[in-house]
Order: structure tokens, then sequence, then C-alpha cells
């Protein structure tokens, strides 16, 4: 069953339609036991890309501020390999940045055959903030999407497996987030009265939303609007996606390098012909 919703069309959207306290139907125990489960196969099928290098993987992670972007990177990172995973975070862009197209930063940290890349925010960012605080115009946004979907098509071409999750939470679960924050000493580090200024902004990031999700969908790069309010669902909604894009490969990679180890096997025969081990 796929728990997240999943957009891989062109369409009118509205986040509201969505509801981000959706568990479903399972409670936490049962949800967590899943996501368990896919963990495993995760790992599985992860070894199998790396090692056929036939294949790559980029996960998007966007959402509001405190929907959980960081704390989902951790669950996976239960799960996966650091010798064929990384995260590639997005911040406020250089100067050396800012003087190329705005997909210029982004494309250089897209993953090569055999790993995966985790974007911590993305080029979407091009297209949400800007636009919310009026740095570009509107125009400018919807020749963006354009650029956006043959950017992820090119991707998509040279056999980079796209999965982008959207981390939806309410905006009383953002306030509450924020809240504990403050109450924890040990999150302390996270307070910033930044937070509290863009949240009077949250109708705008929606409509930016719905507008960047509504016009980047297509089958190569679906969008998944993960329901987010509850972290244990969120990790099963986005481990789920991962490993259902995944899954399909599994076929094609184990033949692949079953072919290499059977070459192997007869260039090893041909080598001890030449050089028979030593009897004991």
């Amino acid at each position: 069953m796929a728990y997240g919703k999943r957009i891989e069309s062109s369409q009118k959207i509205n986040l509201k339609d969505y509801d981000a306290d959706d568990d479903g139907g399972l409670d936490k125990e049962a949800g967590i036991a899943k996501a368990t489960a896919l963990g495993k196969e995760l790992d599985e099928l992860q070894d199998l890309m790396f090692f056929a290098g036939q294949h790559s993987l980029l996960l998007v992670l966007q959402g509001m501020d405190t929907s959980g972007k960081d704390g989902t990177i951790r669950f996976l990172f239960q799960n996966l390999s650091g010798q064929g995973c990384r995260v590639a975070p997005f911040k406020v862009p250089t100067p050396e940045e800012l003087g190329h197209d705005f997909l210029w930063r982004v494309h250089m940290q897209t993953p090569k055959k055999g790993q995966m890349v985790i974007f911590n925010r993305s080029h979407y960012e091009d297209v949400l903030v800007v636009r919310v605080h009026k740095i570009v115009s509107d125009e400018t946004c919807k020749e963006r999407y354009e650029l956006i979907n043959r950017f992820e098509q090119l991707l998509a071409r040279n056999n980079t497996i796209i999965v982008k999750c959207y981390l939806h939470i309410t905006n009383e679960e953002q306030e509450n987030r924020l809240l504990d924050r403050e109450k924890e000493v040990e999150k302390s580090w996270k307070l910033s009265v930044g937070d509290w200024k863009e949240r009077e902004l949250w109708e705008n990031y929606e409509l930016a939303y719905e507008d960047a999700i509504g016009n980047c969908a297509h089958k190569d790069a679906p969008w998944i609007i993960v329901p987010a309010n509850r972290k244990w669902f969120r990790n099963l909604v986005v481990i789920e996606a991962i490993v259902d894009a995944l899954r399909p490969y599994r076929k094609v990679w184990t033949e692949h390098l079953e072919k290499i180890g059977e070459t192997a096997k007869m260039e090893l025969a041909e080598y001890r012909k030449l050089k028979p081990l030593r009897k004991k």
C-alpha cells in the first residue's frame, strides 16, 4: 500500500485537500514495524544499485520550516551505507553561485551512477522563497518551472531515479514545534526569530508550494505529498516511496552483477591455469 499521495502529472494542487494528520489507519507501533522492514529492503537495494553502477537515486526533501527534513535524513541513514549516500544541503546562494544560472549549483550536486544523494531543500527554493519574498516575478517562476522539468528529465534520461517528497504539516503543528524548541534546552540552538517572521507568510508559501508541485510533477520525477504531523508516519511514507522507486530495478541490477561475477570466475579460472594454487 502506498501511504503517500503520488502526483506525477501537471495539475491544480490545493494542500488543504491533503490530511497532514493521516496515519494510514496504523498505530505507531505498527508503523514503526513496517518502516523497519522497509529499511532492511532499502539496505539491500542500495547495495545492489551501488555495486551495479547503472543508476543513481536523487531524493528531494522540501517542506515548511520544522516539517522534519533533518529528522527524515537521520532516520534514513539508519538504513543506508555511507559509502554510497551523501546529503547536499542548499543554503542562501554564494556570490559565485549567483553569477551562474539558478540550476548551476544544483547540477554539480546530483548523484553519479551507483550513488544516492539527498537534497535537503533543493532547486525548488528558486521558485519558493524567492517568489514569496518577491525577489523574482511570478512570470520568472513560470519560466523556471519549465527549466526545472527539463532539468529533471535530463537527469532521468541519464538513469537517475528521482523521488521528490513534500513534508506536509499544518500551521498549528509548526507553531507547536517552534514552541517546543523554546522549552527544550538541547534544541535552543535552533531558535530563530526569523522562523516566526516566516510564519507570517504561511499562506504565501502554501500557494508557492502548490504551484511548484502542480507545475513540476511528471512521471520521471513524481511528487509524494507526505503527511508529516506524525513523525513516525512521515518516516514510513518517505522510506516506502524510496523502496517503491528502487524495487523495479532489483532484477536488472542482480542480473548485471551475476554477469560480472561469471566474467570474474572465467578470468580467475584462466589465471589458475597459469598460476595454480600451491598444494599444502
